[in-house]
């Protein structure tokens, strides 16, 4: 009989999928973004190394052979490293010779520990940091109530880099709207290209509870955008990044066109995708022919 069962939602990146998953924590820490509705039924809580052990212990016999951890809930990287570095010795003398160990992060969990710090993390086999910034605009990034600025962002990122940690940065399509959209992507490109990420993916914003909930969230004026509208800044965005050797996807359930290639190799060829879909949709619809009724 297992130890254990997942406090849900239980939420990961698609990447993770054949991934064991250890809640560390509980909720996130933040959990006040305008956009976000992930973890607003549960309260932020740092889970106990005693407790985590038996959890281990069971999905390293679930998992035998598995090669990647990630480490749940939101952002289980705002742990001190004085709490992460006994879970991670934890995890690599449970499970043995694993791949990775990753986790969700804001840029300032990153900036709160010493570059020693994550260098140890790193020798322990965290390698990979999902930071969500969502927009490299610093207006939109306040209206959203992000708690991060684009000099944080970059801060923060880079520091990870220094480290020898990669980072899977995720931006968010149609985050401000057709009154922001243009300096959203425009500004995005800016960081992403300061930044050079492993992974880079896009998603599309949602609206879970409706428009009206994420307008009276968001402190500010929010048009949102037709499909095509979101086609456009998705292009804005990719035509302005200037990247080396990027692994890009943009392949989340929230997206209306599955894109994935490496820029700047693909740029181009992605670029044209994204014409084609802009096509596509802009085009007419054909009256039904009698013969189809």
């Amino acid at each position: 009989m297992a130890y254990f069962s997942y406090n849900e939602p239980v939420f990961r990146p698609p990447a993770e999928a054949n991934s064991a998953i250890i809640q560390a924590t509980l909720g996130c820490s933040w959990n006040r973004c305008a956009f976000c509705e992930m973890y607003t039924s549960k309260k932020f809580k740092i889970r106990r190394l005693d407790d985590l052990k038996p959890e281990i212990e069971e999905l390293s016999r679930i998992y035998s052979g598995v090669k990647k951890i990630f480490l749940a809930d939101g952002n289980a990287f705002v742990l001190s490293a004085n709490i992460l570095i006994p879970i991670l010795a934890e995890i690599n003398r449970q499970f043995g010779k694993i791949q990775r160990i990753s986790s969700y992060a804001l840029p300032k969990d990153i900036l709160s520990k010493t570059d020693d710090e994550l260098r140890e993390l790193r020798v322990l086999g965290l390698k990979l940091l999902y930071v969500g910034i969502e927009t490299g605009d610093d207006e939109l990034l306040t209206l959203i109530n992000k708690g991060e600025t684009s000099s944080s962002t970059v801060e923060g990122i880079l520091k990870a880099h220094n480290a020898g940690i990669n980072t899977s940065i995720m931006i968010i399509n149609g985050l401000g709207g057709k009154k922001y959209s243009n300096q959203h992507a425009t500004n995005s490109a800016k960081v992403i290209n300061t930044l050079n990420p492993k992974y880079l993916s896009t998603l599309t914003l949602s609206l879970p509870y409706g428009l009206n909930h994420f307008q009276n969230r968001f402190d500010g004026e929010y048009i949102p955008l037709s499909v095509v509208e979101l086609f456009e800044e998705l292009k804005t965005f990719i035509s302005l990044t200037e990247l080396n050797n990027v692994i890009y996807r943009s392949n989340h359930v929230s997206n209306s066109l599955i894109l994935s290639g490496t820029l700047s190799k693909d740029k181009e060829n992605l670029i044209h995708q994204i014409d084609n879909a802009i096509r596509i949709t802009s085009r007419d619809v054909y009256p039904i022919s009698p013969l189809m009724l």
